[in-house]
């Protein structure tokens, strides 16, 4: 009997153990999207001036709109995206303006089609983008009436990012506890 009084407490130490470490986890795993989503605007800040070419895909040939965001993202994250703003429209989760935090994406009708244009949110309203022929990759505003008007959706991509928050917190979700090692002790003493 005093065998199981022990194992239950040991079972509970290490489940309040677990419990720690698991939070501790989530809130290093919140830490790490908010550094990559900076490390996105940043990186992406470093290509300005790079020529637009359309179908660019590195900073040496020139990129364009989507050409940019997937460099970026596999530079920083080692992610590859799709190709096409339009795809890169599906993935991750939906977000509103009012919350818009940067290294979202954010994308434009520019062609006559939803999800023509994508560019990646700095935070005060300014995205960067590649433009189009002519043009090399800059800084916009939401706020412009060109911008404003043609402003598809934004989608937040931490869900689909290696070493996010959703990657952690479901393997601490999913992890088992150890059962405690417990030496029988004979009831029949």
């Amino acid at each position: 009997m005093a065998s199981s009084t022990v194992a239950a407490q040991d079972s509970a130490g290490l489940s309040f153990a677990f419990a720690d470490s698991a939070a501790t986890k989530v809130k290093s795993a919140a830490s790490t999207a908010f550094k990559s989503a900076q490390d996105l605007a940043s990186s992406a800040l470093d290509l300005i001036g790079i020529r637009y070419k359309w179908g660019g895909s590195t900073p040496e040939t020139g990129l364009d709109c989507s050409g940019l965001v997937r460099y970026v993202f596999q530079q920083v994250t080692g992610v590859t995206l799709p190709r096409t703003a339009r795809d890169m429209s599906r993935l991750g989760t939906e977000v509103v303006v009012g919350d818009l935090q940067p290294g979202d994406l954010v994308f434009f009708n520019t062609r006559r089609f939803a999800f023509s244009h994508v560019g990646i949110y700095l935070g005060d309203n300014q995205f960067v983008h590649a433009p189009r022929r002519g043009r090399e990759v800059e800084v916009a505003t939401l706020d412009s009436s060109f911008w404003r008007h043609r402003f598809d959706g934004a989608r937040r991509m931490a869900g689909i990012l290696p070493s996010l928050l959703p990657a952690l917190v479901g393997e601490a979700v999913a992890a088992q506890l150890p059962l405690p090692e417990t030496e029988e002790i004979p009831t029949d003493r």
